[in-house]
């Protein structure tokens, strides 16, 4: 084995190998229980974000790098999903204050659709 290079036992391989097919099987049930709405939406996030995590911390091998190189990596993706974020957020107030100045009802818009009603 060269100088610096690590070697990692199998178990953890086939243990990450096993959390990524459990994560895929709760992945599923989501579907198969029907859930709606923001509870699918967040389930099936987290599931994807807990497999890609893994997928990149292990098979990757980032766990047993250095922590800048791990930034260097992680850091960017991590701020564009966070400006994504900030759009997303300017850009529904941005419809909704337009939808309100040329007199429309924006309830709809927001999710109180029918509970405004009643």
């Amino acid at each position: 084995m060269a100088e610096g290079q690590q070697e990692h036992p199998l178990k953890v391989y086939f243990w990450i190998w096993t959390l990524l097919f459990v994560f895929s099987t709760f992945s599923y049930l989501v579907d198969y229980f029907n859930f709606q709405g923001y509870l699918r939406w967040t389930l099936i996030i987290v599931f994807m974000l807990l497999k890609a995590g893994f997928i990149i911390a292990i098979f990757m091998h980032m766990a047993w790098e250095r922590l800048a190189l791990i930034y260097a990596i992680l850091g960017p993706p991590v701020v564009l999903l966070l400006l994504i974020g900030l759009m997303a957020v300017e850009g529904d107030y941005t419809v909704l204050t337009r939808l309100n100045y040329f007199g429309e009802d924006t309830t709809e818009y927001v999710g109180h659709g029918e509970a405004a009603e009643h």
